[in-house]
């Protein structure tokens, strides 16, 4: 196959227009991150006890809201869910931040390494880095267990980022970033919301923001320049990771911890229209997203169908 030069590149179209120039691109994200980083250590007062009556994650955004579980439970029981499940989302994030710096890591690997694209992948990997030990923290000063995802996902996930395309890469990306962040952009305003926590979200939207751009773009372009197998199995994998995240978007430990029945409670979250709707229109954005560049076609559309991410 002919390799495809920057050059070429910048005359190539998908769905949503023109392809963008790779090293432009990476120079504004550089300049965006010098401008607005921050160092979680130095920005939050972790040493702030919880804030009495608060929540620790909006109730509209807890897994049992509105179901008839949630009309039985007292307000301190669901504002303790609120606690379990904001770690349970916390642990989630570290894990899939971890296998998002593996792939950003091999996707540099055999790129010219003093290239915007290649240190602007470094910068991220560094937000990346502060982002989990920001989670792990918040965890802890909750007061919560940690809460790994099952094994046999955990398992999963070695298969998958090992059998990942480039495009497959960025696309399991999005799918780790843009859902959370949309219940996050929901969180930081929210002075319902715990003070520390609604800190916590708010670096993580700013700093996200150039993430998902930088995502995105490369996706269009590999969606545009990647051979026909490598669109394909894109599409599969993609799908499957939205499956695996479906799943595992809160451990069902969490239901026990709070004094609840798991297998009653997944039961009800899975029968729940409104956690339906909540989770579809987390999905949104980057679904129509994947629409437009082809991501969802075939199996792929099938696949995100099952998961329940997709109406």
């Amino acid at each position: 196959m002919t390799s495809v030069t920057e050059h070429d590149i910048q005359l190539l179209r998908d769905a949503l227009g023109p392809l963008r120039d790779r090293e432009q691109i990476a120079e504004r994200l550089l300049e965006a991150s010098a401008k607005h980083s921050f160092d979680p250590d130095k920005e939050l007062d972790w040493d702030a006890a919880a804030e009495d009556g608060k929540w620790f994650w909006p109730p509209e955004l807890i897994s049992l809201y509105d179901t008839p579980m949630w009309r039985r439970m007292s307000q301190e029981q669901r504002q303790d869910l609120a606690r379990h499940e904001a770690a349970s989302l916390a642990s989630l994030g570290i894990w899939f931040e971890i296998i998002l710096m593996q792939l950003l890591v091999r996707h540099i690997y055999d790129k010219p390494v003093t290239s915007n694209h290649v240190r602007y992948a470094l910068t991220e990997i560094a937000d990346e880095c502060r982002h989990s030990m920001m989670f792990g923290r918040m965890i802890t000063w909750g007061g919560a267990p940690c809460y790994p995802v099952p094994q046999r996902y955990h398992n999963l996930a070695r298969v998958l980022k090992t059998v990942s395309t480039t495009p497959g890469s960025f696309a399991a990306t999005l799918l780790g970033e843009e859902i959370l962040d949309w219940m996050q952009r929901l969180t930081f305003p929210d002075e319902r919301v715990q003070t520390l926590v609604r800190g916590v979200t708010r670096i993580h939207v700013v700093e996200e923001a150039r993430h998902v751009r930088y995502a995105r773009e490369e996706l269009r372009r590999q969606m545009v320049t990647a051979p026909r197998w490598e669109r394909e199995l894109t599409r599969v994998s993609c799908g499957q990771a939205a499956r695996v995240f479906s799943v595992c978007f809160v451990n069902p430990q969490v239901y026990a911890n709070v004094g609840l029945n798991p297998q009653e409670a997944v039961a009800q979250v899975r029968a729940s229209g409104h956690r339906a709707e909540v989770m579809q229109s987390g999905a949104k954005r980057l679904t129509d997203f994947f629409d437009d560049i082809g991501v969802l076609n075939g199996v792929g559309r099938r696949l995100w169908k099952s998961s329940g991410l997709l109406a």
